[in-house]
């Protein structure tokens, strides 16, 4: 029998829903191109719940307890002698978020002994060593494409929010204003505008097709260029480097993952190309963007805007001066976790899991790391240094 580990994010402040703000959500059985949607044995929750919590366990307690494993689900994994700390040197598999991510450094891998999979609910491994589970041949998984979508469309409200003034207007009603002129002092159509991608992988490229409608003239980069048929179809200018991208465009919008290649990319240097009064979007990784630089840029003018939904470390402190910069649209790490996210990424965790303790092999596509080197989707999006 196993010991699953499992770290979630806490619980509502007022306590576990009792009840929800739908009855259902629409059931998602395959992504564009083709890939299934998450499809295990069996599941023990009702989709639209909220799983992603302490209490939700990502509904997978009944099932594991009942088949005689060991799951222990915590919040607390940062501070010194943490749930997470103590519970990890027995652990078999570790079970995260990257909303919540539990940090798997080199050195909490080394004196996880027993330590086997480690699983990411939802996508994106990077708090994982990569390295260091590569050498020591643990098995690395994440629901790949299982909130792609849900990060697309987050990405799209952020844009809309910033160009159109829309959180500041909004704080005025609810203020109990009426001003007009403040309003619209910063707020701009998008129509019109160059609208550039960083990475045009399954969420890039969702966030391309959902844009084409508005009228803007849309650009990329990415390691692997699309197809001419996608370009044509889209009408894509691709740029074979950021660098050479920004300067066109004034809204950029950052959808690759980190490694040592995108790590502090948008610093001083890259920003100081970008046109004045470009909005920047990051739903990807924080470190992708130097926070002091993101700051400056937006007191000098520099960036008309900044909206992320990803933040270093998770959560961050209290004085993070992401909180209080100017003209900012940030969000708690959410983009990927909607409830019909978490339906998915619940799903996926317990196919994941299911393979495992059958001794049965992983999708390829849920693959980042397996016998000692990046595989499946970690050998398309990452490097490593081993």
């Amino acid at each position: 029998m196993a010991k699953v580990l499992c770290v979630l994010y806490d619980d509502p402040v007022d306590g576990y829903p009792t009840s929800y703000a739908r009855d259902d959500i629409p059931a998602i059985t395959s992504y564009p191109g083709g890939q299934r949607a998450p499809t295990p044995e069996g599941v023990d929750f009702t989709p639209g719940e909220l799983l992603g919590s302490v209490s939700g366990a990502l509904g997978l307690r009944d099932w594991l307890e009942s088949a005689g494993h060991t799951l222990v689900v915590t919040s607390d994994k940062d501070r010194e002698g943490s749930v997470f700390d103590q519970e990890l040197a027995d652990a078999d598999v570790v079970i995260s978020q990257p909303f919540w991510p539990a940090y798997l450094t080199a050195e909490r891998i080394a004196r996880a002994k027993n330590l086997k999979l480690v699983v990411t609910a939802g996508i994106g491994s990077d708090h994982t060593d990569l390295d260091a589970a590569v050498a020591h041949g643990l098995t690395v998984a994440e629901v790949t494409f299982s909130n792609s979508i849900s990060v697309a469309e987050h990405v799209v409200m952020m844009i809309l929010s910033l160009v159109r003034n829309y959180l500041p207007s909004h704080q005025w009603v609810r203020d109990g204003g009426w001003n007009i002129a403040d309003c619209v002092a910063r707020s701009y159509d998008l129509e019109g505008m160059h609208v550039g991608t960083v990475a045009a992988g399954r969420i890039g490229l969702a966030v391309l097709r959902r844009l084409a409608p508005f009228d803007v003239q849309l650009h990329y980069t990415d390691r692997h260029r699309l197809s001419a048929d996608v370009e044509r179809e889209l009408g894509l200018t691709w740029h074979d480097s950021t660098e050479a991208m920004v300067p066109h465009c004034d809204v950029v919008t950052v959808n690759a993952p980190l490694h040592p290649e995108t790590e502090g990319l948008f610093g001083d240097k890259l920003l100081s190309t970008m046109k004045r009064g470009t909005y920047l979007i990051n739903t990807a990784r924080a470190k992708i963007a130097d926070r002091d630089a993101v700051d400056r840029a937006l007191r000098d003018g520099r960036l008309a805007g900044y909206a992320g939904d990803v933040w270093y470390p998770q959560p961050p402190p209290a004085d993070h001066p992401w909180r209080t910069m100017p003209h900012h649209g940030m969000t708690p790490h959410i983009s990927g976790s909607s409830l019909s996210a978490q339906a998915r990424y619940a799903a996926g965790t317990r196919e994941i899991l299911e393979s495992f303790f059958a001794g049965r092999p992983l999708r390829e596509e849920y693959l980042i790391v397996d016998k000692g080197a990046l595989a499946g989707a970690g050998a398309h999006a990452y490097s490593v240094n081993t």
